[in-house]
């Protein structure tokens, strides 16, 4: 398959295709990291240049990705709390006049009938190519572990070091970064905090939550906690840092 790459914001992209794209992507309940929301408007606008699609021979995109600029001293002691924090430093550093060093790949996702084809390699590959163009000598990536949602009790300290008979990662996602020669550096078990109402909770995951406590929850990484009297939802999502070579 030969593949182009493009910016995201480079031309508007058929609905259609957006949503085939999308189709498998993050559960509805990311949508509700208020931090993200307060932040995402400018990492769109000023970081564009970390925003890509990967694109076929017909000009459809058939996987993409994204990252922040963040500057970081390379010591685990002070990473980011997690995706959610690196935007808020990526912004404000911005705003500060910082000069990043580092590359932050916040995400990226393929088409559902292609997966398998390398190209969630390719895209982080091409990432990272163009951080480091961009004079990013450093690469991190918090990764959202999606095999954990099968295990939701577990911390994510203890799940990030399973391991298969193999010795690789149990977790593709995590085995993707590994097999690109990225380190896991520290769990993040705070990466994103969302909350809802009640009412919101239900509609996103199509459960009934009838009294206060802690619920297992679709794709869900750890627990979703309700108060009823609180009217709120709070779910935590856990993510691992990992630092590619």
């Amino acid at each position: 398959m030969i593949l182009t790459t493009e910016r995201t914001n480079a031309r508007t992209w058929p609905e259609e295709q957006l949503a085939e794209l999308f189709s498998e992507g993050f559960p509805q309940f990311i949508t509700a990291d208020r931090l993200g929301k307060e932040y995402i408007g400018r990492v769109r606008e000023w970081f564009a240049d970390l925003d890509l699609m990967l694109v076929d021979e017909d000009g459809v995109p058939v996987a993409g990705g994204w990252g922040v600029p963040i500057r970081w001293d390379g010591q685990v002691e002070s990473l980011p709390t997690g995706y959610s924090q690196t935007l808020v430093q990526a912004v404000e550093g911005r705003e500060r006049g910082a000069e990043p060093d580092t590359l932050v790949i916040c995400g990226a996702i393929v088409t559902p009938s292609l997966k398998g084809r390398g190209l969630a390699g390719r895209t982080l590959t091409t990432l990272r190519e163009v951080g480091r163009e961009a004079g990013l000598s450093r690469v991190l990536a918090p990764v959202r572990p999606t095999t954990k949602a099968r295990y939701p009790l577990t911390p994510i300290d203890s799940f990030m070091r399973w391991r298969r008979p193999d010795g690789a990662a149990l977790d593709p996602w995590i085995r993707t970064h590994e097999r690109m020669g990225a380190q896991i550096l520290a769990g993040a078990p705070a990466s994103q905090t969302m909350t809802g109402t009640v009412a919101e909770w239900e509609s996103w995951t199509g459960l009934v939550f009838p009294e206060s406590g802690e619920y297992v929850i679709p794709d869900g990484l750890s627990l979703l906690r309700i108060d009823r009297d609180a009217d709120e939802g709070v779910y935590q999502e856990p993510n691992v840092w990992m630092r590619h070579a």
